[in-house]
């Protein structure tokens, strides 16, 4: 598994390696186009996605923690749909903590499993089935934007702003996962996650909701202060990670990069056991990769939590509006 996507993905214009996969990447337009033909299911109950049109991370799973948590705070009773990546349980299934390990059901759901009940399946509509027989008022889909099983009242577009669409081309010439402009036709919202470094807020045609946000650091961050501080990180991007521990005033000595969603084998627990052991050395690492730690060692790091700043405090109620009007 690659640690960073292909550099000729971000770079502008048509290299020969860009060239050498367009061909692939028409097979690749032409095979999500019929598969989102097909007739989705309705529920009965409203239908919040937080997707994206890039592979790799761009904050959906903070953005769908901020949104169930705004729900649950209007007294809805809402469930979360995971595709359930890395995990051997195809689903539909209900996501127990006190029996699920992240090889069961994925490192994603196990963190929404705490917030709210979280399904995992491919097939949406038959975990939406599920979830509303379990007394869900309102499903919110962690990713998905592409998968036509199930009809989406609201498709929030989440884009990492330094990133933004790389080359502008669909998979594998660039890391699109089907043409911009098919997915900005089907958006209710845009939310671009840290700098908007490519202005898109102000000059991509649509959707009109749009807005800013930010990912910060937990409070746990001022724990850190003035240690000898390694970072580790098994994220889409986990540059990001280590910026935004930067960006908190904490510099790290090394930073190490696994892949997304890796699995922490004997061999990367000894690894970081021994850097663990360096005198004055705090180890540091994200909620998703902590679930994946043996608890004993887990308990001798630092884990960062992640909350989204809204530079429109005011918007992401708007965007609940759009789902559940206000009477």
């Amino acid at each position: 598994m690659r640690l960073h996507p292909p550099r000729f993905w971000s770079r502008p214009g048509m290299s020969l390696l860009t060239a050498a996969f367009v061909p692939f990447s028409s097979i690749t337009t032409r095979l999500g186009r019929r598969r989102r033909r097909r007739t989705p299911f309705q529920a009965n109950v409203p239908v919040l996605c937080c997707g994206n049109v890039t592979v790799g991370g761009t904050g959906k799973t903070p953005l769908t923690l901020d949104l169930v948590k705004r729900l649950q705070e209007r007294g809805m009773s809402p469930h979360i749909l995971s595709r359930g990546h890395g995990g051997s349980e195809k689903g539909p299934i209900l996501v127990d903590l006190r029996v699920h390990q992240p090889r069961d059901v994925g490192d994603e759901p196990l963190l929404l499993a705490a917030a709210a009940p979280t399904w995992i399946g491919a097939d949406r509509s038959e975990t939406a089935l599920c979830a509303v027989g379990h007394g869900a008022d309102c499903l919110v889909m962690d990713d998905g934007f592409q998968n036509p099983t199930l009809h989406q009242d609201v498709s929030i577009l989440v884009v990492d702003g330094p990133s933004a669409f790389g080359n502008g081309r669909v998979l594998p010439a660039g890391p699109l996962r089907e043409p911009l402009a098919d997915a900005l036709d089907r958006a209710s919202a845009l939310v671009v996650i840290g700098d908007d470094t490519h202005k898109l807020i102000a000059h991509l045609p649509q959707p009109s909701h749009r807005t800013q946000a930010r990912l910060i650091p937990g409070p746990e961050i001022r724990n850190l202060q003035g240690r000898r501080v390694v970072a580790f990180a098994g994220i889409g991007r986990p540059e990001k990670f280590f910026d935004m521990l930067r960006d908190a005033g904490i510099n790290p000595v090394r930073t190490i990069f696994f892949p997304d969603h890796h699995q922490y084998g004997a061999r990367d627990i000894r690894r970081l056991e021994a850097l663990n052991r360096e005198p004055g050395t705090t180890l540091v690492t994200t909620t998703k990769d902590a679930v994946k730690l043996p608890a004993t060692f887990r308990s001798q790091i630092q884990v960062i939590t992640v909350e989204l700043r809204w530079m429109d405090s005011a918007f992401p109620d708007r965007l609940l509006d759009l789902l559940i009007p206000t009477p």
